[in-house]
């Protein structure tokens, strides 16, 4: 009788032809991935791809002469290429987690960004392990630059000041209002404020920015990022950002300018631990918000009209954002004097009468870093990663 069965050879053959097959397919599946995470990070952008060598020539390789500062996730270098333009480079490190999270940000979000008022991004280079931005070159640094040295402050009059305040609403509004996205920056402070040779201000370093729907007021995150001290209540403790998360950093800001001091720098005053919007709600509560001015602009500046850029700044640092102002009625606040101003309420991350407690409820020493949960100290340094409650 004829044997119908399969035969040993054959069996081995349909064996090998399907582990070939799975395999070809795996590795199809790996090469696919590669080349649409590049593409994710070449098709959407408006941008140009530099060559390494182009950027390496620009910057002297990467000299030490040529380095203008470190952040939280690389070092930034001044260039020149060969037809003149001067550049900023920012080279992300190889060793940061969230390199390649923010170099896509940036790359993403900057490019389709067009404003006066902020850093303009000239292209990118993705070569091997080298991430790397190029900007527009902004010669007068930062804003932290002069607002906190003693010597330096001293160049900002109040008109300046004045503008500066002007330039960065403008710029916010663009962001959250006027451009074809919705973008909400996520990390606003002085050091990201960057000043051209007139001393407009451009905001920079757009890696923690995220883009929202156009009918999307809110998001949550697990992952917190951003600096402590412009961070609003309700983004350290839940994880929610929204516009009206940036309108509390700004209102940071402007109490910064006016005051020319630092936020974490009132956190030892009169025995008790402070902040800034702590200080100037005591300040409000008192009648005494002139106490507030930068001795070195109070000559030349009106009272009455920084006292109301002052009252501006604390309707943005209201503990609930529903009652902060949108960044379009602050900038009709700003540009008219007729418009009324509501009566403030305490700010976010007002000190009441505990001593010794940070927002949080845990106890603090000035200096002293928190729990790994919220891994931040109380001077400007960046948060990586927050476990929100």
């Amino acid at each position: 009788m004829e044997n119908r069965g399969i035969s040993g050879g054959t069996i081995t053959a349909i064996v090998v032809v399907t582990v070939v097959t799975i395999i070809l397919i795996v590795v199809g599946l790996v090469i696919f991935k590669r080349r649409k995470q590049k593409q994710e990070i070449d098709l959407p952008t408006e941008s140009v791809q530099f060559d390494l060598k182009t950027i390496e020539s620009a910057t002297s390789n990467f000299s030490e002469h040529n380095k203008l500062g470190k952040g939280g996730f690389g070092e930034v270098y001044k260039g020149m290429l060969m037809n003149g333009t001067e550049i900023a480079v920012k080279r992300l490190s190889k060793t940061s987690g969230q390199g390649e999270v923010e170099f896509k940000n940036e790359v993403v979000v900057v490019a389709k960004l067009q404003h006066i008022n902020l850093v303009r991004l000239l292209g990118f280079s993705l070569q091997g392990e080298e991430k790397l931005l190029v900007y527009e070159f902004v010669p007068n640094k930062s804003l932290d630059y002069f607002l906190f040295d003693p010597m330096m402050r001293t160049q900002l009059d109040w008109t300046m000041r004045r503008n500066i305040i002007g330039g960065i609403t403008r710029g916010i509004l663009y962001l959250h209002q006027d451009s074809r996205l919705k973008i909400i920056h996520r990390d606003l402070k002085a050091s990201n404020i960057l000043l051209d040779a007139d001393m407009n201000p451009k905001i920079s370093d757009f890696g923690m920015a995220r883009i929202f729907g156009m009918d999307q007021t809110v998001a949550n995150t697990a992952r917190v990022v951003g600096t402590f001290g412009y961070m609003s209540p309700e983004y350290v403790t839940h994880g929610q950002f929204s516009m009206k998360s940036d309108v509390y950093s700004f209102g940071v800001l402007i109490l910064e300018i006016i005051s020319g001091k630092k936020n974490s720098s009132f956190y030892q005053m009169d025995g008790l631990v402070n902040n800034l919007v702590t200080y100037v709600w005591r300040l409000w509560e008192n009648k005494s918000l002139h106490d507030l001015i930068d001795p070195s602009i109070i000559e030349d500046c009106k009272h009455d009209e920084v006292v109301r850029y002052i009252h501006i700044g604390l309707l943005c640092v209201q503990e609930n954002p529903t009652e902060r102002p949108t960044m379009s009625t602050i900038h009709q606040m700003l540009t008219t004097s007729s418009i009324a101003l509501p009566v403030p309420l305490p700010p976010g991350f007002f000190f009441r009468n505990e001593q010794g407690l940070n927002p949080l409820g845990q106890r603090l020493e000035p200096g002293q870093s928190t729990s790994k949960s919220f891994a931040c100290s109380v001077d400007e340094a960046t948060i990586t990663e927050v476990n929100p409650r």
